[in-house]
């Protein structure tokens, strides 16, 4: 089972040329396609003067979830190059954007093909690249009098601490590396018959 993925850590750019046309690339992390439009509507508005605003994402740790745009460009000429570019990188939770200006001769389906590929590649070899672990959460239900024992399984297995409610009957949200959420829910689990 895995349980880590790639992505970016920050923004990063790339730029590309060929026959006065002018590639600019950005690539920024994301988790969701609402951050993607939001970014999508801020490059349309910060480049309205761009013939074209192209982009490719991937999302989640296994990258299952992704879209290719071509932007008014000849079909799979911009997107998919683009999602071409994150596919051999490795990298999910990632969007690039690539913006062009048109510089007054036709590239043809061939020459558009490299250029978005090779300017998505140039905001990628400028990225920093981080390996992230994908957590699950689990709440514990447990008595209070069973509080020393869960704290100390805890203090052992340093799961991240979500939400903790310390009442009559207490709870205990927790967040944890999914490799090791088995062996947790094992040991909380074998408190109540302790």
């Amino acid at each position: 089972m895995t349980d880590t993925f790639y992505t970016i850590a920050q923004t990063s750019e790339g730029y590309y040329t060929e026959k006065r046309s002018k590639f600019y690339a950005f690539a920024h992390h994301v988790s969701s396609a609402e951050e993607v439009k939001a970014l999508q509507a801020f490059y349309k508005k910060k480049y309205y003067d761009a013939r074209h605003v192209c982009y490719a994402y991937r999302l989640g740790p296994e990258g299952k979830e992704f879209r290719a745009n071509d932007d008014g460009e000849p079909s799979s000429t911009a997107g998919k190059p683009i999602l071409g570019a994150l596919l051999s990188a490795g990298l999910t939770d990632v969007v690039i954007f690539v913006i062009r200006y048109y510089g007054g001769v036709n590239l043809g389906t061939g020459g558009l093909i490299v250029a978005y590929r090779e300017s998505a590649q140039q905001a990628l070899a400028n990225a920093v690249v981080e390996e992230w672990q994908v957590e699950e959460q689990y709440t514990y239900t447990f008595a209070y009098p069973q509080m020393n024992v869960v704290m100390k399984v805890v203090k052992e297995m340093q799961p991240r601490i979500i939400a903790q409610d310390f009442q009559t009957t207490c709870s205990i949200t927790l967040s944890i590396r999914k490799s090791l959420m088995p062996q947790l829910k094992q040991r909380l689990e074998a408190i109540a018959f302790a």
